[in-house]
């Protein structure tokens, strides 16, 4: 017996080389990941949009140069100038509750990756135990009434060996997952900074109309009063007084809604901020303190992919499927799993480190599938169902970000050209009432005719407010539609993203 179990001493150290082998290569099961190409356009629009845009007089008016291929700043904002600004995102970064749950999730997926990364090594665990027990009268090990003590003490090793690569898929779609939640995480910022300089700029435009609107009120109270002295000199009917009275109060019905609405603004603002709108002190930015961005990026359509960290989570959310259907073809495999124990066992304490108290086990099993009834093979169905809805939905997220980039394009080209009409119309209106006023004062027309001007004048001022504004929500519109500067490299050097890394860090140490 002794002689046939050395006879071929070189078989089982073959196999163990064998299988040390497969271990290390691995055999490659599922498909490869291969990312979708990006569009191949060469411009967002269907006509290529000009070089600048148009020029208007006044604020907001300066004409804006597109220059392609241009990078897109993390801190965006600051090309509006704007100190106001700048500490409302200040704010808005540190506070943001939005921003932070979206931190803790990527640090949650971190963690997952960092646990899951056990897989590849052995599993090692000890044991200490004593015990008292009592067994039959006729055990040899029992004392006289069968009661005896056990002392017992090991290593235990358990180490599955990824030998069709069934770990180092399931390790890459946690990693992907990972990825996923950083990109969410500064989508989520892209967002929270979108949201911060629109809802300040429709204060500050609301701000702007609630003023107008008190001025024009103003204004027709003492047209009212000057209509009540011509009514009680019988220069004028009645009528006219009534008429001005209507406009008046037509005016004053308007105010308390543009209140509302700047109301809103301000508490969306606190709350955007991270501040409850009790406690909210605003900052009153204005817009005539704001500096129109005379240069604007335009990144090329490759690059778009890229830069949006929407569509890179997409991308992860893709290469996270991919993965499952490797994970789904590697149920069809053998699983191997190798053990190994060793330790002391002894009734006595002090013979408990003897070589008669030593024992030992080494085993290795194979657990193959045979007959699942079907279930793998609708698993692998549903995992490629997934990856093919998942792809689709990767697709449309980069034909939203087109047509986004697309239409903010148009929005900046075609808003110009509505803020010198708008401003063209604001001016020839000013002047009208004021020849109106003078005619009206002088009895050359009658109090409809100035009725008329002033409602035309009203008119034309609060929408060239607006014309102002929109032109300041079309430029950030394009920084955001753009990916707001955090691309791969603006990632990297964005200040959240590193408190973040610096936090992933000092966990792992």
């Amino acid at each position: 017996m002794t002689t046939e179990r050395f006879r071929h001493p070189r078989i089982p150290r073959a196999l163990a080389l064998w299988v040390l082998g497969l271990t290390l290569g691995g055999c490659s099961i599922g498909p490869r990941f291969h990312a979708p190409s990006a569009p191949s356009v060469a411009r967002y629009t269907m006509r290529s949009h000009p070089a600048t845009t148009m020029k208007a007089r006044g604020p907001a008016g300066s004409a804006q140069r597109f220059v392609p291929s241009m990078a897109v700043s993390a801190r965006w904002w600051t090309a509006f100038h704007s100190p106001d600004l700048d500490r409302l995102m200040a704010r808005g970064l540190r506070n943001s509750q939005t921003l932070k749950a979206a931190v803790a999730r990527l640090e949650q997926a971190r963690a997952a990756v960092a646990a899951e990364e056990g897989i590849f090594y052995p599993q090692v665990n000890g044991d200490l135990g004593a015990s008292r027990q009592q067994s039959s009268f006729g055990s040899k090990n029992s004392g006289p009434n069968g009661i005896y003590s056990l002392y017992t003490g090991g290593l235990s090793v358990s180490y599955y060996p990824d030998i069709f690569g069934a770990n180092r898929l399931v390790y890459r779609s946690v990693e992907a997952q990972a990825q996923y939640q950083r990109d969410e995480m500064l989508a989520a910022q892209l967002t929270l900074v979108g949201n911060i300089a629109t809802t300040a700029i429709l204060a500050a435009s609301e701000r702007t109309q609630v003023a107008a609107t008190e001025a024009i009120i103003r204004s027709e109270a003492r047209l009212l009063a000057l209509t009540r002295l011509q009514y009680h000199a019988g220069a004028v009917p009645y009528l006219a007084v009534i008429n001005q009275e209507s406009q008046l109060a037509t005016s004053r019905a308007n105010l308390p809604a543009l209140k509302q609405q700047l109301a809103v603004s301000r508490y969306t603002l606190a709350t955007l901020v991270g501040e409850l709108p009790a406690a909210w002190r605003p900052l009153h930015l204005r817009l005539r303190n704001l500096h129109l961005p005379e240069r604007l990026p335009v990144s090329l359509p490759s690059e778009l992919v890229r830069q949006r960290p929407d569509i890179r989570a997409a991308l992860e959310q893709l290469r996270y499927a991919n993965a499952t259907i490797g994970i789904a073809d590697a149920q069809f495999y053998p699983v191997v799993q190798l053990t190994a124990s060793f330790g002391q066992e002894s009734l006595q304490p002090d013979k408990f480190f003897s070589p008669a108290s030593n024992i030992w086990s080494i085993a290795g099993s194979l657990l193959a599938p045979i007959f699942h009834g079907g279930t793998l093979r609708a698993q692998r169905r549903e995992a490629i169902a997934q990856y093919a809805g998942t792809l689709a939905a990767y697709r449309q997220t980069v034909l939203d970000a087109f047509q986004q980039v697309a239409s903010s394009l148009r929005a900046l080209a075609h808003d110009a050209q509505a803020l010198r009409d708008q401003r063209d119309a604001y001016d020839a209106a000013r002047k009208a009432l004021h020849l109106a006023e003078e005619s009206y004062r002088a009895g050359a027309i009658d109090s409809l005719q100035l009725l008329t001007n002033e409602a035309l004048y009203s008119q034309a001022r609060i929408a060239y407010v607006r014309a102002k504004a929109q032109r300041y929500l079309d430029t950030v519109g394009l920084y955001t539609a753009l990916g707001g500067g955090l691309g791969p490299v603006q990632a990297a050097q964005s200040g959240l993203l590193q408190q973040t890394n610096a936090s992933h860090r000092k966990t792992q140490q």
